[in-house]
């Protein structure tokens, strides 16, 4: 049995030339016989179930005097097409970062089957084709189609998106943070305005500081005050005046920065919808694709369809 992740492999020796694939496609002949949901988007058992099943449906459909269809398969970085040999009709496109499992029977050669998740109900369906002994080759040709969709993906703009991503994080942690600094200020203020009460005179009387000063007759804290120079008529930069806080720059948050925007990159800006799908397409590559020999023949009903 072999088994890789792809996305792990660096060293693996593949069928086709790269340009192959990126400027054209990898054309095979095959028996579809058909897809079905599986609960699962990897896993040997999940595909070998799927087989199963629809193995015994093509033996019903066949025993009722339908042919198993033929296909058309095009691989290559932009997907698997599945098409209708005749009319080149496009039965389904499936992207290849939203397969996830491809694998071949090592037994007889010609069943290979691939997991994909569905475009529109995000359903996982197994798709299940039955070829002329080359179910490995189809196999590996997929696996080299992903590896070279992923590297393309990280050169055009992957790598964007997860330093998006990373810096999306810290804006939250910024935004925490400064809500944490509000309310040790607010604790602040209140500690402030419980010292400023003074005490009670031998007399009984009750003097009051003034608001500007604590009760050492100092001006109190302020963390949202920094102590920004301001300009003097001659140039110079002189500090503010006691007793007086300047008001931090227009646009600064509490600390006196610049507001932070993780989502100013100037040309490297993407619309939402265009985000939204290559976040997709990150999140399906970051998975991988397992590819696995195994063993779907196992009862004398499976050895042909």
């Amino acid at each position: 049995i072999y088994k890789l992740i792809i996305q792990n492999k660096k060293d693996k020796t593949w069928m086709h030339t790269p340009e192959a694939l990126a400027k054209h496609y990898i054309a095979y002949n095959a028996k579809f016989l058909g897809n079905t949901e599986v609960d699962q988007p990897k896993g040997t058992e999940v595909v070998r179930d799927a087989v199963r099943k629809l193995k015994f449906q093509r033996h019903i459909k066949k025993s009722e005097g339908q042919k198993t269809p033929k296909v058309e398969l095009q691989i290559s970085i932009y997907g698997v097409k599945i098409l209708d040999p005749k009319t080149k009709d496009v039965q389904h496109n499936c992207q290849l970062h939203r397969i996830s499992f491809c694998a071949d029977d090592k037994t007889d050669k010609r069943i290979f089957t691939f997991i994909c998740k569905d475009s529109e109900s995000n359903k996982h369906l197994c798709y299940v084709f039955d070829s002329e002994k080359c179910a490995e080759e189809i196999t590996l040709t997929i696996g080299q189609a992903f590896d070279l969709a992923y590297k393309k993906f990280l050169e055009s703009g992957g790598k964007d998106v997860e330093t998006r991503k990373q810096i999306g994080s810290l804006q939250k942690r910024i935004q925490e943070l400064e809500t944490e600094n509000r309310e040790l200020k607010k604790k602040v203020q209140d500690l402030e305005e419980q010292l400023m009460i003074s005490q009670v005179s031998p007399v009984g009387s009750i003097s009051v500081k003034s608001p500007s000063t604590d009760i050492f007759d100092m001006v109190p804290f302020s963390p949202a005050s920094p102590l920004t120079p301001i300009p003097a008529s001659n140039g110079a930069h002189l500090p503010p005046l006691p007793g007086r806080s300047p008001e931090p720059s227009l646009g600064k948050d509490l600390f006196g920065a610049e507001p932070f925007d993780p989502f100013i990159c100037a040309a490297a800006d993407f619309p939402p919808d265009i985000q939204s799908k290559l976040d997709e397409m990150q999140e399906g590559f970051k998975m991988g694709l397992t590819l696995e020999g195994t063993v779907f023949s196992l009862d004398p009903l499976d050895s042909r369809c």
